[in-house]
């Protein structure tokens, strides 16, 4: 079976200078982008659904908060220990605000907050508490099991890592 010179060329190019520098480039761009902008990842667990479903693959665009800071309803990315672990998680109080779980009801300064995102029921309680200067209270959108399994709280903004790309 003959192949033509121009699927050789495009399968088996020549190793010019030219060719060379071009993918020199590519990969520098690769490395930048999804390195340091558009962070790959694979969702494990079950604590965002059933708005982020487990096994699911996002990036975290790392400059959505460079120049402003999370708001109440944003989901973000927050470095738990070291580089390599993060959590998925939703931004729910801010700075200054007071956090209280009553009976599966989330308030924030004594007011209920409607949150349309959860889905199942759920029955913690949780004492009020003042979120710190500097940060954040998230918690996961599917809060149906036990109160004791679940990673949330707050956050300080430095751990913020980004937010999901869609």
């Amino acid at each position: 079976m003959a192949v033509n010179k121009g699927t050789r060329q495009f399968f088996l190019p020549s190793l010019t200078p030219a060719f060379l520098i071009r993918a020199g480039c590519v990969a520098l761009l690769a490395y930048l982008i999804f390195g340091h902008l558009l962070t790959p990842f694979r969702i494990k667990g079950h604590s965002m659904e059933p708005t982020y479903q487990n096994g699911g693959v996002n990036f975290c665009w790392r400059i959505r908060y460079l120049f402003s800071t999370p708001k109440r309803g944003d989901v973000v990315f927050i470095r738990f220990t070291g580089q390599r672990v993060t959590l998925l998680k939703r931004v729910v109080a801010l700075e200054g605000e007071e956090v209280e779980f009553r009976d599966g009801r989330l308030f924030i300064n004594g007011k209920e907050l409607n949150e349309p995102y959860i889905h199942y029921p759920y029955h913690w309680t949780l004492s009020p508490r003042r979120v710190e200067p500097n940060s954040v209270y998230v918690v996961g959108d599917n809060r149906s099991g036990l109160m004791q399994n679940h990673f949330f709280g707050q956050a300080s903004l430095p751990r913020i890592l980004g937010g999901p790309l869609w």
